[in-house]
């Protein structure tokens, strides 16, 4: 049978070994992770996700989104997806780094899981 991500119920918990502080922003990163493998899907190739969502789900904007891109430039990207709250920022990125990426936006978590796998 076929698996959706919304059908299952995810429990993560990370250790600090190199007592470096609280980790933050994994939330994202740790669903699209948890659906890649659920789904047997890896994620796009050359994509990157960018943005972070609280426990509770909700999105945050990418901070310092110019020099992001240029890490996943650097990194070998050519795909992102970003959440719509970042749409604002993207005046500040140089258009010779922007135009090297095919770019989309999510609206949600789920949403960004899709993008990232290119599922539906």
């Amino acid at each position: 049978g076929s698996s959706k991500v919304l059908d299952h119920d995810f429990h993560l918990h990370v250790v600090d070994l190199q007592n470096t502080g609280v980790l933050r922003d994994l939330a994202l990163a740790s669903l699209v992770a948890f659906a890649s493998g659920l789904l047997g899907r890896p994620t796009q190739s050359q994509m990157v996700v960018l943005g972070d969502m609280s426990l509770g789900g909700s999105l945050k904007p990418v901070e310092s989104l110019a020099e992001c891109l240029q890490v996943a430039f650097d990194a070998g990207g050519k795909r992102v997806t970003l959440p719509m709250s970042s749409a604002m920022d993207i005046p500040t990125i140089p258009a010779e780094l922007f135009t090297k990426f095919q770019t989309s936006f999510y609206a949600e978590p789920v949403d960004a899981v899709v993008k990232a796998l290119g599922v539906e």
